[in-house]
């Protein structure tokens, strides 16, 4: 990949195993919103970026070099070779081929853990759209102005300090229905250091989904989500509905099988490459819908 800057414009060309509108669309990340074919605002780590992909170039628009090594970078995951990844993982288990070669371009994310969280919880039992709009939402009420893009404004997701004072009623006026006592328990556990991104970095995995699991409201599927996506810890395979269904079609010969016996499969199975797996399976179950009456193909 080569990289240059070009009239405030940071370009990356010969882009390799990345695709902008998968990465963003595949259900691991909620604050964005698209603009075009290939062309998405990004708001993270209190930044708004205007993103687009051209085959294998990529463009982010008024974005200095130091955001771009400081932020982008990493949150995009472009110094990872996915290539390599998608090789071992091929190598281990040829069930994944179609989903590894349909979904080639996904990326994992490294966001901001607080946002990561708080809009893990939101999720449960919430379509993707819904759950957009809730942290849009929020994110308008309590966070702060970023700018503008295309007559668009956009607000950063709120930090610990502005939630502190966000009741239930409030987070319910945002929509979040149940879900509101478990966030206002996230925060406050957040502010007084009860939960410590730092030690939930060091921790192993194993002791990070325990430690997440204190929240009110957050269970396995959450908290490795977080761990996934928020914290970096790329051995996190989480179970939610589709990937149940996934799973057992692909693995189980379509029987039914507990969440705890899949965690476990997928990480003899898939071991230190279990959060690519999922993610390939992931998208791809739910884009081919496996599992359903409107399954697309059979199985792998």
């Amino acid at each position: 990949m080569q990289i240059s800057y070009d009239e405030g414009n940071v370009v990356l060309t010969e882009v390799r195993d990345f695709d902008l509108a998968q990465t963003l669309e595949c259900g691991q990340c909620f604050h964005f919103k698209k603009l075009a074919e290939q062309e998405y605002a990004v708001c993270a780590f209190h930044r708004l970026l205007r993103i687009r992909q051209e085959k294998d170039s990529v463009i982010l628009f008024d974005t200095a070099m130091q955001d771009y090594e400081m932020i982008w970078r990493d949150y995009f995951d472009f110094g990872r070779d996915y290539g390599r990844i998608k090789a071992a993982l091929l190598q281990t288990d040829d069930t994944l081929k179609e989903a590894v070669e349909t979904m080639q371009g996904v990326h994992i994310l490294q966001q901001e853990f607080f946002e990561t969280l708080i809009s893990f919880i939101i999720s449960q039992n919430k379509q993707i759209p819904h759950i957009k709009k809730i942290v849009e939402t929020l994110s308008e009420r309590f966070g702060d102005d970023l700018g503008e893009i295309n007559g668009m404004r956009f607000f950063a997701f709120p930090t610990v300090s502005q939630m502190c004072n966000v009741t239930e009623e409030d987070l319910r006026d945002c929509k979040t229905g149940f879900r509101a006592p478990y966030i206002v328990d996230a925060v406050q556990k957040t502010a007084d250091g009860q939960i410590s991104e730092a030690a939930l970095k060091a921790a192993d995995t194993a002791e990070c989904e325990k430690m997440l699991t204190k929240i009110k409201g957050v269970g396995s599927k959450v908290a490795n989500c977080c761990m996934l996506f928020g914290l970096d810890k790329r051995d996190a395979f989480p179970v939610d509905v589709w990937i149940k269904r996934i799973m057992e079609q692909l693995y189980f010969s379509g029987k039914e099988t507990d969440k705890e016996k899949i965690a476990a499969f997928a990480k003899a199975r898939f071991g230190s490459y279990g959060g690519y797996a999922q993610q390939y399976l992931f998208f791809y179950g739910k884009t081919v819908r496996i599992g359903t009456q409107n399954q697309k193909i059979k199985k792998v």
